[in-house]
């Protein structure tokens, strides 16, 4: 079996998109087709991410012919461990490389995924301004005590994702050479969530852990670390962490509608963010840029031990 991809990075997150070669998910909404993925195809997610050709950071993503006719095109977002709602990285690295193969010009696309409709206007050179799902503050100031650490305050809030969003400066420093310590510290709140059984709503589990710092970048508000779902950390600035984030900056009265909100990751590479209303609800707005590293065939052998990818 033979499988194309483009892969990308966006502010340093690589994805990996599967632009023919995928399985048959039949008909349906891309929510149904992504449980049929998840339900019958969950080997090809880790063939196509996991070791020996991919790795923990990669996101992969599944082109689909989407069902809303207001939209050109769908998508499922997956990693090293599941599947995502949405990827605000992701969904600027697709926008890019559609751009690169020649299938979209500068303009605005409508994308359909499992959580809702999004749209993403390309400027073309590689730049890419997401309009995600409704964002919103679920909880705010939940206190949970992490195992050799003590009590830890942040707001659970939905980007996209299911975010703990922690309060005040990181206790260790936001660098790369401080990687092993951070991941270990969300890792320990992330289990401390689920040990207090605090999640999202309708029992949505917490999947990503954000600290936060002072920039480095003097032209950024915040820089943060985030722990994805398969215990890696983002290297962009996260898209639907930083939705997530504007949405409790807004519940705060820290945000207002229009302001820009720069958001640095740990590798520097920044997202630019502002919030519309509509009606009540908090429209995130993302800009990033990615560029694509490779064009490829992914080759798949059953005589193979580790055809199917090394599982995590």
């Amino acid at each position: 079996m033979r499988v194309q991809v483009v892969d990308s990075h966006t502010g340093g997150e690589p994805t990996r998109l599967v632009i023919s070669g995928g399985p048959d998910l039949g008909g349906g909404s891309v929510r149904d087709r992504l449980a049929r993925f998840r339900q019958s195809h969950d080997r090809f997610r880790s063939g196509v991410v996991n070791e020996p050709r991919g790795n923990d950071a990669i996101v992969g993503a599944l082109l689909c012919e989407p069902v809303d006719p207001t939209c050109q095109t769908g998508v499922i977002f997956f990693n090293n461990v599941g599947y995502l709602g949405m990827c605000g990285h992701g969904t600027i690295g697709l926008v890019a490389t559609l751009a690169h193969l020649g299938k979209i010009q500068p303009g605005t696309l409508n994308i359909e995924t499992p959580v809702g409709v999004v749209s993403a206007e390309s400027h073309g050179a590689g730049f890419a301004t997401v309009r995600n799902i409704p964002a919103y503050r679920h909880a705010k100031d939940v206190t949970v005590t992490v195992e050799g650490h003590g009590p830890v305050t942040g707001d659970v809030a939905w980007g996209g994702n299911w975010f703990y969003l922690t309060k005040g400066e990181s206790p260790i420093e936001l660098s790369l050479r401080n990687l092993e310590e951070l991941t270990s510290l969300t890792w320990r709140i992330r289990q401390a969530l689920v040990r207090e059984n605090v999640t999202g709503k309708d029992g949505g589990e917490i999947d990503h852990i954000e600290l936060f710092s002072k920039p480095k970048d003097s032209t950024a508000h915040s820089r943060n670390f985030v722990l994805c779902p398969g215990k890696s950390y983002d290297r962009s600035p996260c898209g639907t962490g930083t939705s997530a984030k504007m949405a409790c900056l807004y519940a705060d009265s820290l945000l207002r509608p229009g302001d820009i909100w720069r958001q640095e990751s740990i590798t520097g590479s920044i997202f630019e963010g502002h919030i519309t209303l509509q009606g009540k609800q908090i429209i995130p707005f993302v800009k990033g840029s990615a560029f694509v590293t490779a064009q490829s065939e992914l080759v798949f052998d059953d005589r193979d031990d580790f055809c199917w990818g090394i599982p995590n």
